[in-house]
């Protein structure tokens, strides 16, 4: 059997948080719900819980990497009070337009999370509300959940083909999977 464990890779805004154009102020974050059960239901499961989020917002100069830290410490405050907490958080503050690996779809972070934390990326799930969400589960060969959430009922005609499973929100997709 393989040392390497499964992991749940999630993006953030849309996916574990209410969906807020260029969040930089930790006070409007927001958990959506069922999505702190969720995670520890992954967790439970035996999967590693990676967050994975694409912050341009970063690259356009709308709030710095600071910024991002103190959502991500409300995030992490407001998951411990539901008794979860996430293992890892791996974050792309690159445009669209820069050459970097780690934006999703590109690979870069779930490759840089699987070498940090000894992951199996087949076995692994990516959860998101964008066809980059799914696209990275796809380049790294990870099963694609797309959730109806944030943009997912928005883009669920072009993403819905990448996926290997379609849900109205983390809870719902991971209830189906943890079924199976």
């Amino acid at each position: 059997m393989s040392a390497l464990r499964p992991a749940a890779f999630v993006d953030r805004d849309g996916t574990l948080i209410v969906e807020k154009n260029y969040l930089a102020d930790p006070a409007g974050v927001e958990l959506l719900p069922g999505a702190a059960e969720a995670l520890a239901a992954l967790k439970r499961a035996g999967y590693v819980l990676v967050m994975v989020t694409n912050q341009s917002g970063v690259a356009r100069g709308y709030f710095d990497m600071e910024a991002v830290a103190r959502v991500h410490a409300r995030l992490d405050a407001l998951l411990a009070a539901e008794g979860v907490a996430l293992d890892a958080t791996y974050t792309c503050p690159h445009g669209p337009d820069d050459a970097c690996d780690c934006r999703k779809p590109l690979p870069g972070m779930a490759l840089a999370a699987a070498r940090d934390h000894g992951l199996d990326l087949g076995r692994s799930l990516v959860f998101g509300d964008k066809a980059a969400d799914l696209g990275l589960a796809r380049a790294v060969g990870a099963t694609a959940v797309l959730v109806r959430t944030g943009h997912g009922a928005r883009e669920e005609a072009t993403a819905a083909p990448l996926a290997d499973l379609v849900a109205d929100d983390l809870a719902a997709a991971v209830r189906t999977l943890l079924k199976a």
